[in-house]
């Protein structure tokens, strides 16, 4: 057994390995993976390891991150992630996960992080431990890891003749966001959601959107609120797309995050805006749509979602 560095040129071998152990609930793309683990500027590339067996050939693997990205938002940089921990089901029990998991932490200790989080990375794919992964959550509790909340995804099935009209309301419009104002929709987020929602905002913009994945609801011209949406098309597979190959890719969509801003809530805007954006991802011949990393069940269920899956936060001091 060996520690190699995080490289690139075993992307096929890290897939392969995901996919051996998590295809039937998570099933990896090659594309997924190196955006969301080798592209993503926020990698540590010293904390992050492959484990290969004396045959070289990939057992385990640990992904690692921590604020690196020089941006205008400002995002919190004391805390590191592990995006992902992994070890072939045919080597566990012989240490392979603790060491991982060891030399995670001393890199993330070196460079000055107060704690560690599973998930909720950028570009991430879990915002925490599965739920039905009992034995995982157990073993990272046994680590002085601490489950503090529990998120969940939702999905909604429509049928492919089910047509939906976007919303009416009295003085304001929901309208997909032109190519034309991106520079309006990065200073709404900018005072109303500054922090990551407008960092994943700056991300889009930087990949080449173009608006599309944007409704908005304007009041007086001016945006008030937003939800984002996404589809095979998009220039970026954000978390509720992730697990689209369970579907038909091509007509699986998500939605959020979403927010209006403070002083226009209580109007029924948010659910509304919801409806809009669950009305063009219709006109695109999307049929199944998902709503990743929510807490709001209620919020949703009004719209006819339900909880699809669920995953248990899990943090640990170590600053």
């Amino acid at each position: 057994m060996q520690l190699k560095p995080w490289r690139s040129v075993r992307l096929e071998e890290l897939v392969a390995l995901w996919n051996k152990e998590l295809e039937e609930r998570f099933p990896m793309r090659k594309e997924l993976l190196l955006q969301n683990s080798f592209l993503d500027e926020n990698i540590s590339y010293g904390g992050s390891r492959i484990v290969v067996n004396e045959k070289d050939r990939v057992i385990g693997f640990v992904i690692v991150k921590y604020v690196k990205e020089e941006t205008p938002v400002k995002m919190r940089d004391d805390i590191g992630w592990i995006q992902a921990l992994l070890v072939d089901s045919a080597y566990r029990k012989q240490g392979i996960g603790t060491l991982l998991l060891r030399h995670a932490e001393e890199v993330l200790k070196e460079k000055g992080m107060k704690g560690i989080t599973l998930g909720r990375d950028t570009y991430h794919y879990f915002p925490g431990v599965p739920s039905e992964d009992k034995e995982t959550a157990r073993w990272f509790e046994k680590r002085d890891y601490q489950h503090y909340v529990t998120d969940y995804d939702m999905k909604c099935t429509y049928l492919a003749s089910e047509k939906l009209a976007w919303p009416a309301m009295q003085n304001v419009e929901f309208l997909l966001l032109q190519e034309g104002e991106k520079d309006a929709l990065l200073d709404f987020m900018h005072r109303c959601f500054p922090g990551r929602w407008e960092y994943e905002a700056m991300h889009y913009f930087k990949k080449g959107g173009t608006g599309r994945e944007f409704v908005v609801v304007k009041e007086n011209g001016k945006i008030i609120g937003f939800c984002r949406i996404n589809d095979a098309l998009s220039p970026i597979m954000m978390g509720n797309v992730n697990w689209a190959p369970l579907f038909d890719v091509d007509t699986v969509g998500g939605i959020g995050p979403l927010g209006v801003a403070a002083s226009r809530r209580k109007n029924g805007y948010g659910l509304a805006v919801v409806r809009a954006a669950v009305a063009a991802l219709r006109e695109r011949g999307v049929t199944d749509i998902i709503i990743d990393w929510t807490g709001i069940i209620d919020f949703y269920k009004k719209l006819g979602y339900d909880i699809w899956k669920s995953y248990k936060a899990y943090k640990k001091e170590i600053g």
